[in-house]
């Protein structure tokens, strides 16, 4: 089968899915983000939303939209950040896309004091009007197509049995038509044995539609590069570490890295105004993540501050453990948006 169509179940099967049926959380589950390692992550999105809310004109109603809110945590501190915005947080209505039953019980329980909170399926199913939409490591889990260079063109990539009966990867005998036209300019030159992965366009496009048609903004948060090219990023994650991709299926994390370039350009094609990328590092330094975290070692004993200045080492730094570097912040807005928080060289939006 294709390899989008092997993670698409490893993912997303009814039953045996790794999304649908567990949480994946944290320390005693298969990795953790960015809200699970700091509540400064989710207050700066909350208030980069009250900020945006102001840029579009405080519209009597907002949807705050998240998707794969995880445990609810993001969530959660982005709304008490909001408690300050009393004209925006009486009037917002928070709404999850969340197909995972077991996290939407905990994202019911993390958010049981907030007075309106809808779950959906698909983000179609929100209602209409102004939105501002969060998704932080959603894209990383779409599924991928793979295709590898031959000699006489791209060949997709598939997984199939080896002669002992295991999985394994393979290409399809015959290439695809007329591929070699339609991969970025980029990759053209990439020598044989290639792999060039893409993701459909379809959810990019749905959120991209959606803000430019009834006003508001998307933030995409998520690890990956910022110029389409060639390289095989498809991986497994199972209790912290690195995995084999088609070891267990439905039992690990299957990701791929997302090519930011590509989903800029898919917004841009819809009409929506494209702000970034630029790295979750620099965004978060300017939306003053520094300054709060000052504030609470202030506040705390010292090996309370020890945990808060690791905390924002490993959401802003680089290098072995870092996320400031590997994770990219894209922001995707209605046309008359002209700049958003975080994502030009204005000033702090939050302190």
């Amino acid at each position: 089968m294709p390899v989008w169509r092997y993670m698409e179940l490893c993912l997303m099967h009814p039953r045996y899915g790794y999304y649908v049926s567990r949480d994946p959380l944290g320390r005693e589950g298969d990795f953790t983000t960015s809200p699970e390692i700091s509540q400064m992550f989710g207050e700066l999105l909350g208030l980069w939303s009250a900020s945006v809310w102001k840029s579009m004109g405080s519209p009597p109603t907002l949807r705050l939209v998240e998707l794969g809110p995880g445990r609810g945590t993001m969530m959660a501190d982005a709304l008490r950040a909001l408690r300050v915005v009393p004209p925006l947080y009486q009037t917002l209505s928070v709404h999850l896309v969340e197909i995972n039953p077991v996290l939407r019980e905990k994202q019911r329980a993390m958010l049981s004091g907030v007075h309106s909170v809808t779950w959906h399926n698909h983000l179609d199913e929100v209602p209409e009007g102004p939105a501002i939409i969060l998704a932080n490591e959603y894209f990383d889990v779409l599924p991928i197509h793979q295709a590898v260079k031959g000699k006489t063109g791209w060949h997709e990539r598939v997984i199939e049995l080896d002669s002992n009966d295991d999985l394994a990867f393979g290409e399809a005998a015959e290439p695809m038509p007329h591929f070699d036209v339609l991969v970025p300019s980029s990759v053209r030159a990439a020598p044989i044995g290639a792999v060039f992965e893409w993701r459909p366009d379809v959810e990019i496009m749905k959120i991209a539609s959606r803000v430019r048609n009834q006003d508001g903004a998307a933030l995409i948060i998520d690890y990956g590069h910022l110029h389409s090219d060639a390289g095989d990023t498809l991986q497994a994650i199972a209790r912290h570490s690195f995995a084999d991709p088609l070891e267990a299926p439905g039992r690990a994390d299957v990701t791929a890295h997302v090519d930011f370039e590509a989903l800029s350009r898919a917004a841009e094609d819809v009409g929506a105004r494209v702000h970034g990328p630029v790295t979750q590092g620099e965004f978060l330094r300017r939306l003053g993540i520094e300054t709060r975290a000052a504030t609470l070692m202030a506040k705390a004993g010292p090996e309370m501050a020890e945990d808060i200045a690791g905390a924002l080492q490993r959401l802003i730094g680089g290098g072995r453990g870092g996320m400031g570097s590997m994770f990219k912040v894209l922001g995707v807005a209605a046309p008359h948006l002209t700049s958003l928080p975080g994502l030009s060289d204005e000033e702090p939006a939050a302190s």
